[in-house]
C-alpha cells in the first residue's frame, strides 16, 4: 500500500514554511508546543465566522506574535480596533493569567487576496454546506467551480463517510486540472477537516494547485529587482518604439476566400 504524505509538510523549506517559528530548550519545548496547539484551537473556535485561512505564531524573549490571515479582516479588527483588542484581552486572560504583565502579546491581521485559492477556506465552505444537508456532489461541483474561476491550475476534493445518509460509508472524489504529487516546486495548498452531520462525521480533504514556485520567485520578495538593460545598438532586430525594421506587421488574413480574391485581382 502507498504511504500518504502531507503535501505541505513534504514541501517545507521549498515552497512552504513552518506555521510556528520559535526555539525552546528541552524542558520548555513540550509546554510551548502544547500552548501553540491550544492557542490555534481556541482562535479557530473564537473566529469561526471570520474566514481565518492561516494562523502564524512567532515567539521571542518575552514576546508572542500572532498573525491572522483572514478573508474578512474587518470582522476581526472591529470598529476602531475594538475587536482585536478584545481578542487580545481574552487571550491574556485564558492563557497567561499569571504572567499577563510580563509577556507582550502582539496580534496582527492580514487580508487574504484570493480566498478561493486557500484550501482551508474552501474546506470550511464545503463543511458548512454539508452541515446544511446539501447534496455532496453539488457542494463539490460548486466549490471546484469557484476555485477554477479564481485561477487555479488544479483542484481535488475528497469526501468520505455516510454520504447523503447512506447506510454504508464510502469515499467520493472530484478532480479538475492536475495535482502534482512529487514536484517540490508545485505550490499546493492542502487542508483536511470534518463535518458533523446527523448521519455521522464526514471527512473532507482539499488540494489546490496554484502553479510552480521557482527560486528567483522566492528571493524576489527579499532582494530588489535589478534594472533591466535595453538591447545594444545594432544587435536587435527591433527599432525604437517596439516596431520592426520594416515597420508594424500587417494583420493576418483569417478568411481564405478574401486572400484568393486578392490574388486573382
Amino acid at each position: 500500500m502507498g504511504h500518504k504524505v502531507h503535501p505541505k509538510v513534504f514541501r517545507i523549506g521549498t515552497t512552504t514554511t513552518w506555521p510556528s517559528r520559535w526555539f525552546a530548550r528541552n524542558d520548555a519545548y513540550r509546554a510551548s508546543l502544547r500552548q501553540d496547539l491550544e492557542l490555534r484551537t481556541w482562535l479557530e473556535k473564537a473566529l469561526k465566522n471570520a474566514a481565518v485561512a492561516q494562523i502564524q505564531i512567532e515567539r521571542s524573549r518575552g514576546a508572542l506574535n500572532i498573525t491572522l490571515f483572514t478573508a474578512k479582516p474587518g470582522l476581526v479588527i472591529g470598529r476602531s480596533g475594538s475587536g482585536i483588542e478584545d481578542l487580545r484581552k481574552r487571550l491574556l486572560k485564558n492563557f497567561f493569567p499569571m504572567t499577563s504583565k510580563s509577556i507582550q502579546l502582539n496580534l496582527s491581521v492580514q487580508e487574504v487576496g484570493r480566498p478561493s485559492l486557500e484550501a482551508s477556506l474552501v474546506c470550511q465552505g464545503v463543511i458548512a454546506d454539508l452541515e446544511r444537508r446539501m447534496p455532496f456532489r453539488r457542494v463539490m461541483k460548486m466549490a471546484i467551480e469557484r476555485v477554477q474561476k479564481a485561477g487555479a491550475l488544479g483542484v481535488k476534493i475528497v469526501v468520505s463517510g455516510r454520504l447523503n445518509g447512506a447506510e454504508i460509508a464510502r469515499s467520493e472524489r472530484l478532480t479538475w486540472g492536475k495535482i502534482p504529487l512529487t514536484n517540490l516546486r508545485a505550490d499546493i495548498d492542502y487542508c483536511q477537516s470534518f463535518a458533523q452531520t446527523i448521519a455521522g462525521t464526514i471527512g473532507v480533504k482539499v488540494w489546490i494547485y496554484r502553479g510552480d514556485v521557482f527560486e528567483q520567485d522566492r528571493l524576489s520578495q527579499y532582494q530588489p529587482s535589478a534594472p533591466s538593460r535595453g538591447p545594444r545598438d545594432g544587435r536587435s532586430g527591433r527599432a525604437p518604439g517596439g516596431l520592426g525594421r520594416r515597420g508594424p506587421s500587417s494583420p493576418r488574413m483569417d478568411n481564405p476566400s478574401e486572400s484568393g480574391a486578392r490574388k486573382e485581382a
